[in-house]
């Protein structure tokens, strides 16, 4: 009985022992199955996600409609709802500013993250410099524009400088148009931009416009169609994004509006069958973005004052919906008198978004404009989810254009690489199309100096001997070279006037203030009346090298023995009038306008032509 007691306690002792024991391994047991299962699931996850490899859709719009982007996704999800608003945002940008300005133009781009920008005035090595730098602060990279309707050396120095478009409006081969568009992109993309605000497809029938005039292709539907569609199709070839302007036509009206709110009075069936033609052509074949004007078009929107860039009916109704178009809109820019007139910073830039523009341009104040739009959001007036839409086509837009593999610009050869003897032959080839021969009495062009022995040559508005001047001499022709300025007084016309009475012909270049053509030439009351006075002297050639409009400021020119338009003074033009003048080349350009009842659109004498243009 004692033994039985002795072994029940002993088998008691075991089991407590064996108690914790088993507990344990059971625990063990259950854990390691836990932790088979985590690390099961920690495979899972760090298993690589398989990604569709991108592939660069054929057009812009394409790539902004494929949702497929991992890239896409994985930027807009570091974006903070902000973020997203500035990426809608592109502000001005100079490279000739000095340091303080750059710094100014930094903070935006670290503080808010601003989506691109848009340059301007100065050198292309400076800003070269400056985009490798804002680049590298950019937290997601820039995309960069240019109003550069005659090409980059509209805007920077030591650089190739394109006919106007009034210019390009005089040359009959459309392939010219399209070539310069290609030199024109990879000029862009030499200097790492993406989208250039041109073609200008305002048809420009009114002679008083003071914004349009030459940087129109002219006052035809059919012209300007054709040659927008041409340069938009030869830019777009070369990888960049094209932005056809002013929507919906800005060509028939006397305002300006950086200055002021224009206010076209057309009806619906106006605009449709003439403004809105060129823009309707483009949609048709891809253009990557659209500009809207600032404009007030009471027949498509009668808010009081409201400009069409952000009128609702206008962008969204006009543009977006009716006209089908699926690609970028574009404000013009945001500072102008056109828009700030009647609405303050910030609320221009919400009701903008509201109407249904995607991007931004050239703001006042990007903390005023990212507040108002936030607002706007908060009233119910916008909805983040449409901002998000918008911020993920421009990222879309961005990786179609290689930003999402973006890599800085390289400095070595880079003005000799915009500068290059390809684009020089393509400009050279524009201006000998452009020159047009508006009268030719008596045949006296060609010239041959067997039949006039003295010529004399005579810049006006010039300070010195021209180009023009040294390729008349560089046709092997001896002459007498005279210049005097715009301004010249009665005193200085007076005595030039009385040694050129002495010549048999007077070769007359005629200038602008600039190297671009002008609304207004500026001569003096004494200059002017000498222009005239050598028109009526049966002696005279004159070029002038300005807009054809400006033909109207020299009452009597009409009466000139010959008349040419070469529309602007780079070299390229004055080289081709002094060949032309010397039956080295053709005539073959038409007036892109009526500038008055002694020449209208179409004119020009050519070899194809006996007849003669003008009185």
């Amino acid at each position: 009985m004692q033994q039985k007691k002795r072994l029940h306690k002993k088998r008691q002792h075991t089991q407590l022992w064996l108690l914790p024991l088993l507990v344990w391994v059971l625990y063990a047991c259950e854990g390691s199955d836990a932790r088979q299962q985590q690390h099961a699931q920690q495979q899972v996850e760090v298993l690589p996600v398989e990604r569709k490899p991108y592939v660069r859709a054929s057009s812009l719009i394409d790539a902004m409609e494929d949702s497929s982007s991992y890239w896409v996704d994985s930027v807009f999800s570091t974006l903070t709802p902000d973020e997203r608003i500035a990426q809608l945002i592109i502000i001005e940008a100079f490279s000739d500013q000095g340091a303080t300005y750059e710094a100014d133009v930094m903070y935006l781009v670290k503080k808010y993250k601003i989506g691109g920008m848009i340059f301007f005035q100065g050198g292309p090595v400076r800003q070269a410099i400056l985009t490798n730098r804002y680049q590298a602060a950019s937290k997601v990279p820039l995309w960069l524009a240019m109003d550069a309707e005659t090409g980059v050396g509209m805007r920077l120095d030591s650089t190739m400088y394109y006919p106007s478009q009034q210019m390009m409006g005089a040359i009959a081969d459309n392939g010219l148009i399209y070539q310069m568009g290609l030199e024109v992109a990879a000029e862009f993309k030499r200097l790492g931009m993406h989208i250039n605000f041109a073609p200008v497809a305002d048809i420009n029938n009114n002679p008083n416009n003071p914004i349009i005039g030459y940087r129109s292709f002219g006052e035809d539907r059919l012209d300007v169609t054709a040659k927008s569609l041409a340069y938009m199709r030869g830019m777009q070839a070369g990888g960049i994004i094209a932005v056809a302007k002013h929507f919906p036509g800005h060509g028939d009206t006397d305002v300006d509006s950086h200055h002021d709110l224009p206010i076209i009075p057309f009806g619906k069936q106006r605009l449709d069958s003439l403004e809105l033609y060129p823009f309707k052509q483009l949609i048709a074949y891809g253009v990557g973005g659209i500009m809207v004007a600032h404009m007030h078009i009471p027949q498509l929107d009668s808010t009081r004052n409201l400009p069409s860039t952000l009128s609702e009916p206008i962008v969204t109704g006009l543009l977006r919906k009716q006209l089908g178009y699926r690609g970028l809109i574009f404000t013009d820019a945001m500072v102008m008198k056109g828009v700030t007139k009647y609405f303050s910073p910030g609320e221009a830039e919400a009701r903008a978004l509201m109407a249904g523009n995607d991007v931004l341009e050239r703001l006042n104040s990007v903390p005023k404009a990212i507040r108002a739009v936030k607002a706007a959001i908060a009233r119910g007036d916008l909805t983040q989810a449409e901002i998000d839409r918008r911020c993920k086509r421009i990222l879309a837009a961005k990786q179609w254009l290689g930003l999402d593999k973006y890599k800085p610009i390289p400095l070595e050869n880079l003005v000799d690489n915009l500068n290059a003897p390809g684009a020089d032959t393509t400009n050279m080839a524009m201006a000998e199309a452009a020159i047009t021969l508006l009268n030719n009495r008596k045949n006296l062009l060609p010239l041959r100096q067997r039949r006039f022995p003295k010529i004399a040559t005579v810049s006006i508005g010039a300070k010195r001997v021209t180009a023009f001047q040294r390729q008349v001499r560089q046709q092997g022709i001896n002459t007498t070279d005279f210049y005097i300025s715009r301004k010249a007084n009665a005193k200085e016309t007076k005595k030039l006037w009385q040694k050129l009475r002495k010549y048999d012909v007077v070769l007359v270049a005629m200038y602008g203030p600039s190297i671009r053509p002008s609304i207004n030439m500026g001569y003096s009351k004494d200059a002017t009346k000498l222009v005239q006075q050598l028109a009526a002297s049966d002696k005279a050639a004159i070029t002038l090298f300005d807009n054809a409009y400006a033909i109207n400021q020299f009452p009597g020119i009409e009466k000139s023995r010959a008349l040419l338009l070469a529309y602007q003074p780079h070299f390229h033009a004055q080289a081709a009038a002094a060949q032309l003048v010397f039956g080295k080349i053709a005539a073959r350009g038409t007036l892109p306008v009526t500038v008055n009842k002694y020449y209208k659109y179409g004119d020009g004498i050519s070899k194809d032509k006996s007849f003669i243009a003008g009185p």
